[in-house]
């Protein structure tokens, strides 16, 4: 049992980028070593030129699924799986949870709500999970919520993959922009 744990553990591992297997069989298996999570500063100054900040200045583009005049919705341009979402607000300048205010974290969360539903309705999900990392684990000093449909009972992996193309993330953000309706 403890080598077939062993295994599903090493092979979720590679699977997400984390660990290579040996490279013959003659090699000694290695250690699963997961990489260390990025690391931001709770309490740190809002940096205007980071990649969210520039997408809401139409500096980068990136294929949008929602957008009201507070809060912007669209494609995760790493995504764990098809259809992965992440919503902003516009207004604030919060770089995570702590700074954000009750009102804007509401508004906020509706979008997360609609999007959740939209990728049930339009992608045929099972169900979606939500995701907000502050601190540890977070790659942008904005605050983002990552809204990922769930295909399967798979739990989920994360890590390096093959980013995909424009082309794709938009013809699915068209499927949630239309179930948003």
């Amino acid at each position: 049992m403890k080598a077939l744990i062993t295994g599903f553990v090493s092979l979720t591992l590679a699977w997400s980028g984390c660990w290579a297997a040996p490279a013959s069989a003659d090699e000694a298996p290695a250690a699963p070593v997961a990489k260390p999570l990025p690391v931001m500063p709770l309490q740190d100054a809002y940096n205007p030129d980071n990649p969210f900040a520039q997408i809401l200045r139409g500096e980068r583009h990136q294929a949008k699924v929602y957008e009201d005049d507070q809060v912007l919705a669209f494609m995760d341009q790493a995504p764990v799986m098809p259809g992965h979402v992440l919503v902003i607000s516009k207004v604030s300048r919060a770089r995570n949870l702590l700074d954000e205010s009750p009102e804007d974290l509401s508004r906020l969360m509706a979008v997360v709500r609609r999007v959740g539903q939209a990728q049930v309705a339009a992608l045929g999900a099972l169900g979606f999970t939500i995701m907000q990392n502050n601190g540890a684990g977070q790659s942008v000093p904005h605050l983002h919520i990552h809204v990922m449909p769930r295909m399967t009972t798979t739990p989920l992996v994360f890590g390096s993959k093959p980013l995909p193309d424009p082309a794709e993330l938009e013809a699915i953000a068209s499927k949630l922009r239309a179930a948003m309706r």
